[in-house]
C-alpha cells in the first residue's frame, strides 16, 4: 500500500524546507501552492472569474496582480472564502490526477499549508506537521515576504493555528531551533536509505 504523507505546517514554519530534504530521498513532493498558482494561470477560467469579481484592481487575466489579490483576501474573510472555493477543487483535482500518475511510487508526500482546512487530510494515509512558534512564523514570514507586521499576521490569522493541528497530525517536526536539528529529525523519520533514489 502505498504512504501518502501530508506535510503541512503554517505559513513559514518551514514545509518548504522539510519538503525539499525528502525530495533529496527521492521521494515525490506534490506541492499545493504551486498547484494554487497554476490554478490562477493567465487567461484562465479562474483568473478571468478573478477579475471578474475585483476589477482593474488585480489586473487582468493574462497578468493578475497576485499582491493586490492578497492585499483583498487576507484582509476579508469572505473574499478569502470566496477565492478558497474557486481554487481548492482545482488543487485537490490535480492532485489526485498526480497521484493516479504515481500510483506505483511507494511514498509520496503531498505539502500542503491548508491540509486540514481544506480537507486534504483525507488524500493521506499520515500527517507529517512542522512545527513552530508563533513569533517564529510571524518574524520568518515578514522576512521572506517583506511584510509589515499587520501584514503577516493577517495571513496567519487566515489559517488555523499550530496548536489546533498539533494534535491532529501523526509525526511533528520541530523547527524551533538549527537547520542541523531540523535535518536530524527529518532524518529519524525519513532515513535516507528509504526510497532514496541515488
Amino acid at each position: 500500500m502505498q504512504r501518502r504523507i501530508g506535510l503541512t505546517g503554517g505559513i513559514a514554519s518551514g514545509k518548504s524546507t522539510v519538503g525539499r530534504l525528502l525530495e533529496k530521498r527521492g521521494w515525490p513532493v506534490l506541492d499545493a501552492d504551486r498547484y494554487a498558482r497554476d490554478a490562477l494561470k493567465p487567461n484562465s477560467a479562474s483568473a478571468c472569474a478573478v477579475v471578474a469579481r475585483y476589477g482593474a484592481v488585480v489586473g487582468d487575466a493574462s497578468s493578475l496582480n497576485r499582491a493586490e489579490l492578497g492585499q483583498i483576501v487576507f484582509n476579508n474573510p469572505i473574499e478569502r472564502e470566496w477565492l478558497e472555493q474557486l481554487v481548492h477543487p482545482l488543487v485537490r483535482q490535480r492532485f489526485q490526477q498526480e497521484l493516479q500518475r504515481l500510483q506505483n511510487a511507494p511514498v509520496v508526500v503531498l505539502m500542503v499549508p491548508l491540509l486540514f482546512e481544506a480537507g486534504l487530510e483525507t488524500l493521506c494515509s499520515e500527517v507529517w506537521m512542522v512545527d513552530c512558534e508563533p513569533q517564529q512564523q510571524l518574524n520568518r514570514l515578514q522576512r521572506r515576504n517583506g511584510l509589515s507586521e499587520i501584514e503577516a499576521q493577517a495571513r496567519l490569522d487566515a489559517q488555523w493555528p499550530l496548536e489546533r493541528k498539533r494534535p491532529l497530525a501523526d509525526v511533528v517536526i520541530n523547527n524551533r531551533g538549527t537547520t542541523d536539528a531540523l535535518i536530524d529529525q527529518v532524518n529519524r523519520y525519513a532515513p535516507p536509505s528509504l526510497g532514496t533514489t541515488s
